[in-house]
């Protein structure tokens, strides 16, 4: 059985082309490393460059798409495996199971929601499955900055930034993901 890689990334068609390029690495390196694709389902954007390249080297690639979004034919049919869902709590409850980690590309408000849900269950301990941010060229600086001002701000306790891992490039994602720091010692749940 392939573990699978839940990638949370944009569907936008409108990016500079190196997001694309990034996430066409992604898709093959995954496939080097041992790793299928699970993400939202979608032809285009980031997130239909990733999957595309993960179906090119080989992969597997399941696609988890709301039924909606199927009928405005923006489902990526081509996937290995595509599950219809009828709404996106669904869509990204299905994910969350099959996968065995997440990884976040560079996205909007939709991604930032995917990766934090992701990060509260870390916290609350209900999944100690890793969590890798992939800052592609300092996109999400700010919002690190931000966690960081939570925590000086005391709207967070300590720990916040060890709820992921932060890799700049694609190449320094796979150390953390094939070992991912123990939660359950971390000094966050003391």
């Amino acid at each position: 059985m392939t573990k699978l890689l839940c990638v949370y990334c944009s569907s936008s068609s409108k990016l500079d082309p190196k997001y694309y390029e990034v996430g066409e690495r992604l898709g093959r390196e995954m496939v080097a490393e041992g790793w299928g694709l699970i993400y939202g389902g979608g032809n285009v954007g980031l997130m239909g460059a990733v999957a595309r390249s993960v179906m090119a080297a080989g992969g597997v690639v399941v696609g988890v798409i709301p039924d909606f979004m199927q009928v405005r034919e923006l489902a990526y049919v081509e996937s290995t495996e595509l599950v219809v869902v009828p709404t996106m709590r669904e869509r990204k409850r299905i994910m969350a199971e099959r996968a065995h980690a997440f990884l976040t590309l560079p996205g909007g408000i939709g991604t930032l929601e995917e990766m934090t849900e992701i990060m509260s269950e870390r916290y609350l301990n209900l999944t100690q499955k890793p969590l890798v941010l992939l800052n592609q060229d300092g996109f999400y600086d700010d919002l690190l900055r931000f966690f960081e001002r939570m925590v000086a701000e005391k709207f967070k306790s300590h720990g916040l930034a060890e709820l992921l891992a932060v890799a700049p490039t694609v190449a320094e994602v796979w150390p953390l993901l094939n070992q991912p720091k123990d939660y359950q010692t971390d000094p966050l749940w003391k």
